[in-house]
């Protein structure tokens, strides 16, 4: 009898010491180098994606550039962001381990992008957007305006506007450059190639590396072309009547973006309503990620307010 009462004693305390342990574990403080991907099927795609952060109705969920897999996340505006709110990444499609063809427009992307929403099954989310993440959140707007709440646009531009369609010239270029030195294209497309830029670009470029395990698979040579082409296409299109949009809109760039123009910026700003803007001196197009220490409080009290 002592013995079946010893034996109960000890399987109530592994049970409990079990049942810790995987509470322990669905609580871990991920950081941006940490967040396990995780994948959800929609609109006949696997996205692959990444979800951390104070959880809430609203999440934010960050679009975000040209062939950018995953691992091309800034963990210092993720994990900032993820403090206050759920911050969701995810590749689009054909990009990283997302399945599927990439897209042949902005407006495709869109659609995935709204059903990605869905799958997850949110009705109204904020949106960060860098560079193409803009292209595409526009269309977003468009075709489900009541989606977004609202809006962080970094490096990016209104459709049609000026100097969009040469970003498919200036991107060979800087790759081209990348190969002959042996960097990331990133150090000449987002940076300026001075000694604050380039020490900016070093800084940015190891803190994408900050993830050790687990990262995406990297982006093939088609989906480049692919997007390079869809990008001129919209560059080339009619502009879209930004003055539809209610939305609050916060409007960021580098005072150089030679990617897509500075001035575009200024331009989306005048169109949106409701917008304010934010040029950071001696900057390119990654303005955001050289003055990551003053975008991030920035873009968090827009968020929360």
């Amino acid at each position: 009898m002592k013995a079946i009462f010893l034996l109960t004693i000890l399987m109530i305390v592994t049970m409990t010491k079990t049942n810790a342990q995987s509470t322990n574990a669905t609580n871990v403080n991920y950081t941006y180098a940490t967040v396990p991907t995780q994948f959800v099927e929609a609109n006949g795609i696997k996205f692959a994606y990444r979800s951390y952060g104070k959880k809430g109705d609203i999440p934010v969920i960050y679009f975000n550039h040209l062939t950018a897999n995953l691992d091309n996340c800034d963990p210092r505006i993720m994990d900032a962001i993820a403090a206050h709110r759920q911050i969701i990444s995810f590749d689009y499609r054909g990009i990283g381990a997302t399945t599927g063809r990439q897209g042949e427009s902005l407006a495709d992307m869109a659609k995935d992008g709204i059903a990605f929403i869905h799958a997850l099954g949110y009705k109204q989310v904020d949106i960060v957007a860098f560079s193409m993440g803009g292209f595409i959140t526009q269309e977003i707007l468009l075709a489900e305006p009541q989606l977004v709440r609202k809006a962080i646009f970094a490096g990016t531009g209104p459709r049609g506007g000026a100097g969009i369609r040469a970003v498919v010239g200036r991107t060979y270029s800087d790759i081209f450059k990348g190969i002959l030195s042996f960097r990331d294209p990133k150090f000449y497309l987002f940076f300026n190639q001075n000694k604050m830029g380039k020490a900016a670009a070093r800084n940015f470029l190891r803190r994408l590396k900050e993830r050790t395990e687990n990262r995406d698979k990297k982006v093939k040579l088609y989906a480049l072309k692919k997007q390079l082409k869809a990008i001129k296409i919209w560059g080339n299109e009619k502009p879209m009547d930004l003055s539809v949009f209610k939305l609050p809109v916060f409007i960021a760039n580098g005072e150089n973006d030679r990617m897509v123009p500075s001035p575009l910026s200024n331009d989306m700003a005048k169109r949106f309503p409701n917008a304010q803007i934010k040029i950071y001196p001696n900057s390119g197009h990654g303005g955001i990620f050289q003055y990551h220490e003053e975008f991030i409080p920035q873009a968090i009290e827009f968020l929360l307010k």
